[in-house]
């Protein structure tokens, strides 16, 4: 017990050290729980031979995320979907395998081997891919909607894999192992409920255990989760989650197909669930230690010795497998018409050997059809691929990514032929609803943005804009800046932001620029500017959702809405006073101890305010929110009924 315990603590240390350490220098959670693994492993050797065993333990965290992959997509979604996932997925898995099995052949391997080499490499690692994609926010990009084709094609090919590589059998490795086969047999019995069945047999148990999964998972499901939840326990509810996971998990294995697809299978069906939240938030915190346990596993379990002695075979042939993918997948990325950034990602993200590489590498060893030396080094190849993912990523980050950005940017500023009442820089989201508002109510407007994307989607959806840096002064003068009645800033970049209210108020001071804060920090620095008005973008929003909060908690409408009001009166006062003694410090000592106490001070002030009895008093403006007279609701409301009759 003692042992498990120090191992279980090395593990944890390894992650809690080296992840945020990676996430902190960009390099992703993914490539943080690799490395500790490499140095808890091969490095200071921490860790040993029982790290294949945590491996397999911790590759059912690649099960519970299919599970919540699954609970992600309704059936009808998963239809729609079908062109990409036979047609790209198909192409990929068939044409990788075949790539990589005619280069086996070339190096003399006999054509079984060869097959099952090229199945191996032709699967990716869907716990990497989608663990990135999610850190990223890719997930949502035409680029990784294409890639989760893909995997999920790649997830659902291993099971005809494992039923056709011990077809693939090698008759000299089946003779050299029936003597070792014999005696492990008695000690190392697996459970099986297929074992020695016709091949009819197996196929119904197999349809059966498929049709029990959806059947129960439709019908069964939602009363024991009914059942459960009346209790009122979350760890109860937590304890069935993770019980019909493995259930269904121990299943699959029992009839000899892949647990992963068995729970992504009941992770669909379960889709349209009322309890589909609730089984995503007890799953997830389980699924991401077991991923990043198995992450750490694979770090662990590179062997340095084997690698030092064939190292420029086993760096070539990792090389080699990632570049092979990748000419693949960029070509049928050409082929689907993936365009411009979304390529690059499809391409590279895909371009590693899987998790499942290493199940169909034990399972080939198991059923003699690849010789242990060359399963060993594969294995290795495998491992290492995994490990240059994150590594991929970060090229596309920070190379490709810019670099499309500035091609798509890299044009002629348009030619600016018309001048508005109001110009507003920026066309994004808060930009947006600026112009529409304005246009709506007759203003003439001129919308400068810099991101040209942004600009032809607004053309499309009939918008005016204007492709052109705002802060450029020669622009500015070109949209009639001297003549205008208002600036409106609403441009992403901070310090651009700031710099162009600075010049805009001192060249033309009778100009009102109106802009948008990020925070506090920022609005103070807008002011400092010379801002006229300055609205933070989060205020309002946070603000109205407060009050709906108060009123969902049964407080009186009018109530709420007087205390919002005493709210922003409060604030604005306050906001005087904070920037005042923001103004007052110096740089290196903005927000010092002089500011908090006194931004406490006015926060007790606000409550104190919040607090005080208004019932008495009149509203501070005649369309205030005062209390109705009495019987306005009845009058109300037998006026609608009049209106309906």
């Amino acid at each position: 017990m003692t042992s498990i315990f120090l191992q279980a603590f090395v593990y944890l240390v390894a992650a809690v050290i080296a992840v945020p350490i990676a996430k902190r220098l960009g390099l992703g959670s993914v490539l943080g729980y690799l490395i500790a693994g490499v140095v808890i492993g091969p490095v200071i050797g921490l860790v040993g031979e029982e790290t294949t065993t945590i491996q397999h333990f911790a590759e059912f965290g690649v099960v519970m995320m299919l599970f919540l992959v699954g609970l992600e997509l309704e059936p009808k979604m998963l239809w729609a979907m079908r062109n990409r996932l036979m047609g790209l997925g198909g192409l990929q898995v068939g044409g990788t395998a075949a790539a990589m099995m005619g280069i086996a052949l070339f190096f003399n391997q006999p054509w079984t081997v060869a097959l099952t080499i090229g199945l191996i490499f032709a699967l990716s690692s869907t716990a990497i891919v989608l663990q990135t994609f999610n850190e990223k926010g890719l997930t949502k990009t035409e680029g990784g909607q294409n890639a989760f084709s893909v995997l999920l094609f790649q997830d659902i090919a291993v099971i005809p894999m494992l039923a056709f590589i011990p077809l693939l059998a090698l008759p000299e490795l089946i003779e050299q192992a029936q003597s070792a086969a014999t005696s492990a047999a008695e000690h190392h019995e697996e459970l099986s409920l297929v074992a020695g069945l016709p091949g009819w047999a197996y196929g119904l148990v197999i349809t059966g255990s498929i049709i029990a999964v959806v059947v129960g998972g439709h019908f069964l499901s939602r009363p024991l989760f009914r059942f459960v939840a009346s209790s009122g326990l979350r760890e109860i509810f937590t304890a069935t989650a993770l019980m019909l996971v493995i259930g269904i998990a121990a299943l699959m294995s029992l009839v000899g197909l892949s647990p992963a697809l068995g729970t992504f299978l009941a992770g669909v069906v379960l889709a349209n669930s009322e309890f589909r939240h609730e089984l995503e938030s007890n799953i997830d915190p389980f699924k991401g230690l077991l991923l990043g346990l198995f992450f750490i596993t694979v770090g662990a379990g590179i062997n340095f010795s084997v690698l030092l002695n064939d190292f420029t075979v086993i760096i070539a042939l990792t090389l080699g497998v990632m570049l092979v993918k990748a000419l693949m997948l960029y070509s049928l990325a050409l082929m689907f018409r993936i365009k411009g950034s979304d390529r690059w990602l499809f391409t590279l993200s895909l371009a590693q050997a899987g998790e499942f590489g290493f199940v169909l590498l034990s399972f080939s060893l198991q059923n003699h059809v690849i010789p242990a030396d060359i399963a060993q080094m594969l294995s290795l190849v495998v491992a290492l691929s995994m490990f240059l993912t994150p590594g991929l990523f970060i090229l596309f980050d920070k190379v490709i990514l810019p670099r499309f950005e500035k091609t798509s940017n890299d044009r002629e500023t348009d030619v600016i032929d018309d001048q508005g009442t109001v110009i507003i820089a920026g066309i994004g989201r808060f930009g947006q609803i600026v112009n529409r508002l304005l246009v709506s109510n007759g203003v003439k407007t001129v919308v400068l943005d810099h991101q040209a994307n942004q600009i032809d989607v607004m053309r499309q959806i009939g918008t005016k804009a204007y492709f052109g840096d705002a802060t450029r002064p020669d622009l500015l003068h070109t949209a009639g800046i001297e003549h205008a009645a208002a600036l409106v800033v609403a441009i992403d970049d901070h310090e651009h932001s700031v710099e162009m209210v600075k010049y805009v108020k001192h060249t033309y001071p009778k100009v009102k620029v109106i802009t948008r804060a990020f925070d506090r920090g920022h609005g103070y620095l807008l002011r400092q500017a010379g801002a006229d008005i300055i609205e933070s973008e989060t205020y309002h929003s946070a603000l109205e959702i407060g009050g709906h909060a108060m009123k969902t908690l049964g407080l009186h409408p009018f109530f709420v809405e007087q205390q919002k009001a005493t709210y922003k009166r409060v604030e604005d006062r306050k906001s005087d006073k904070l920037y005042a003694a923001w103004e007052d410090d110096s740089e290196d000592e903005r927000f010092d101890n002089n500011y908090r106490e006194l931004f406490i001070r006015l926060e007790e002030v606000m409550a104190e305010e919040m607090k005080k009895d208004r019932s008495d008093k009149h509203a501070r403006s005649e369309r205030g929110w005062t209390p109705p007279p009495k019987g306005y609701a009845e009058a109300i409301s037998d006026e609608e009924q009049s209106q309906n009759s």
